[in-house]
């Protein structure tokens, strides 16, 4: 029997009859949820850091391609357990325990909705001869009807928005190259390229809280390998594209990208500037239709014991119109201004992200080897218990311990001035909680079952 178009499942197991599809949809998917306008955003920031356009491509190729492993070996857990991902870390933190990286993880898809509308708005209020606050207004219910038909409507637009873009993109790049041949040398400062760096990563990293709500519905038996491998291509190398292109945009014209990168770039091809606008702003709609979907699991888990709503569509629909009517009474109140706000962003949600992947994945392929009691996960006070201090603490504490690694527009730390600017809080943070992670689990008494999946 095929999937209903509307999906009638929440953050409950999904049982192995409703599993459907490929893992190559995996890589249409986060091809196009990264290969969209934000991210030529976030790569036009190693232009503003200073670095030439050769160092600056090099910077995001690298960041996206070390990031993009920590993101990519999350997607196994979906097929593997079911689930979606943040409800998973109740193993770690507990069902009450798990409630802050939570709430981190839903002001991160406030955020990003926030920044879609930001870029869309002016775009559509352009092209379409209305006010900006309308095109806001517009774009808007394009993602609200994309997120309350749930996760088979956005695979569906993932595929065909993957080739759009793509070939968008590509024509951009060809009418762009031209203009490229007389550029300012730039910065060759470490720091400035290792920040570049860790803007990138942090892209790939931000992904981590979406990646099993997309691939929960395959089969359970779907190899490891092959999940992972879809997951990573379509994520690492989607974004280092795009970004390269963002660098060579900004480095052509870095305050027009700034103040309406869509209208900038469809400028470059003028005879085909209305059809290249339209793409533009329709390879949003899959990353910017993940945030209230992804914003709903999340605070179900939060919320939810048990997992199994008596209507999923109607509870969805409830949430996504509060998400979306908050996140447009946020774009509608701030300036159209979008490159440094948006490098904060990314570079503050790196911070507070950075342990969560850390532990939930060490205890995933390192602890646990996988196995997990399921009905345990979904029950608020099963085996993995309400709070485990030990994770959570752990969980700040390597945040605290970031802080002096850390350069952003709002702080920097003290070590990574004496390092010349460079931000390397993200490489401390995984390091730092994955060995503190373990070393719990193989000391606590709370953690026996842990302790004996390590010898």
């Amino acid at each position: 029997m095929p999937a209903p178009v509307f999906e009638t499942r929440s953050i409950e197991q999904i049982p192995e009859s409703e599993r459907h599809g490929r893992p190559f949809s995996l890589l249409t998917l986060w091809f196009a949820s990264n290969f969209q306008i934000n991210g030529l955003v976030t790569g036009a920031v190693a232009i503003a850091l200073g670095l030439s356009l050769p160092s600056a491509i090099l910077a995001l190729v690298v960041g996206n391609l070390l990031g993009g492993l920590f993101m990519a070996y999350h997607s196994a857990q979906g097929p593997k357990l079911g689930l979606p991902q943040m409800i998973q870390s109740r193993a770690q933190f507990g069902s009450y325990g798990a409630s802050i990286p939570y709430l981190v993880v839903v002001v991160m898809y406030l955020g990003f909705a926030v920044a879609g509308g930001l870029v869309a708005g002016p775009a559509l209020a352009a092209s379409l001869g209305i006010s900006r606050s309308l095109g806001i207004v517009v774009y808007n219910v394009v993602i609200l009807v994309v997120a309350v038909v749930g996760y088979r409507m956005i695979h569906a637009v993932s595929r065909i928005i993957s080739l759009a873009s793509a070939v968008a993109f590509v024509v951009i790049a060809v009418g762009l190259l031209p203009h490229l041949h007389h550029q300012p040398a730039g910065s060759a400062e470490l720091g400035s390229w290792l920040l570049a760096v860790s803007v990138a990563a942090s892209w790939q990293i931000t992904w981590a809280p979406y990646v099993s709500d997309y691939s929960r519905y395959l089969p359970s038996q779907t190899p490891t390998r092959v999940t992972v491998l879809y997951t990573y291509l379509g994520s690492a190398v989607g974004a280092a594209l795009i970004m390269a292109l963002g660098a060579a945009a900004a480095a052509l014209n870095a305050s027009a990208v700034n103040a309406n990168p869509i209208g900038f770039l469809a400028t470059q091809v003028p005879a085909l500037h209305g059809v290249l606008v339209a793409l533009l702003l329709l390879s949003l709609v899959p990353a910017s239709a993940e945030s209230p979907y992804g914003a709903f699991l999340t605070a179900l888990s939060a919320v939810s014991d048990g997992g199994v709503l008596r209507s999923t569509r109607r509870a969805r629909s409830v949430f996504v119109i509060a998400f979306t009517l908050l996140s447009l009474v946020l774009t509608l109140a701030l300036p159209s201004t979008i490159l440094t706000d948006f490098e904060n962003v990314i570079l503050f949600l790196l911070y507070l992200l950075v342990p969560w992947t850390a532990i939930n994945l060490t205890d995933y392929y390192l602890v646990r080897h996988g196995s997990y009691d399921v009905g345990d996960l979904l029950a608020r006070r099963g085996r993995y218990g309400t709070v485990r201090w030990g994770p959570v603490l752990i969980y700040l504490a390597t945040i605290a311990i970031e802080l002096p690694f850390v350069n952003s527009a709002l702080y920097e730390g003290p070590l990574a001035r004496a390092l010349g600017g460079a931000d390397i809080s993200w490489i401390v943070g995984l390091v730092v909680a994955t060995v503190a992670y373990l070393l719990w689990c193989r000391r606590s008494p709370t953690s026996a079952a842990a302790a004996e999946a390590l010898e």
